[in-house]
């Protein structure tokens, strides 16, 4: 898969990005990811890439000029433009799976007040937000997103099985998880887990997942 990530932050995406899953990924091949400083799409000499908002109003707007040429120069004939901003559809797992089944990813992050208006009409094919809050600018979220989909890639985790039964992969949270010792200051592990019965151990889990979702993040159930 090839990601590029347009922004004004370029150097924060150094250290997430050059670490772990993500790294390996890179270095098998397995992703190829490019960071793109907007401000060489500029053609001023101040690099300008913001104005004020028509009709008045605080903070300033990110002007279309270097986003569109910026875009024009980046995307190829696969490649999903998708903005990042609080106004988007808010990512999920499903999201992350529907998303790691393309071949080619521009993740266009914002700042300031957001994109002139054109740039939604014209140049995205998405929107997306990782959540209900507002963020200084859209790098974190555009990481949030890359290692999402990047640990589903195939090949990416050793054994692709990994990620079958995280939580949210079927709607629910997932169940618990204990390792040796089966005895800790008194808190032992169930004994389920340890009675070799594969099918009461896959029954138990079933069960606890819906338990700790129904506890935890009942929203999932409605």
């Amino acid at each position: 898969m090839k990601i590029d990530v347009l922004t004004l932050f370029p150097g924060m995406f150094a250290g997430p990005l050059d670490e772990s899953i993500i790294m390996r990924a890179r270095k098998a091949g397995l992703l190829d990811l490019k960071i793109h400083q907007l401000r060489d799409w500029t053609h001023d000499r101040h690099k300008t890439v913001d104005d004020r908002p028509f009709g008045g109003g605080p903070g300033m707007l990110m002007k279309p000029e270097p986003l569109f040429a910026a875009v024009e120069s980046l995307r190829r004939e696969p490649t999903k433009v998708i903005l990042l901003s609080p106004a988007g559809r808010k990512f999920s797992q499903a999201i992350a799976r529907e998303l790691a089944g393309q071949k080619d990813l521009l993740l266009v992050t914002g700042h300031y007040e957001g994109f002139d208006e054109r740039v939604r009409q014209e140049l995205a094919d998405d929107e997306l937000s990782i959540g209900d809050y507002v963020l200084t600018n859209g790098a974190l979220p555009a990481m949030v997103i890359i290692d999402a989909v990047t640990r589903l890639l195939p090949g990416v985790l050793g054994d692709d099985e990994s990620s079958l039964d995280e939580s949210f992969s079927h709607g629910l949270l997932e169940y618990p998880q204990y390792t040796r010792p089966a005895d800790f200051r008194g808190l032992k592990v169930p004994d389920v887990l340890i009675s070799g019965n594969h099918a009461e151990i896959e029954k138990w889990r079933r069960e606890q997942a819906k338990l700790r979702t129904r506890q935890q993040r009942p929203d999932l159930l409605e």
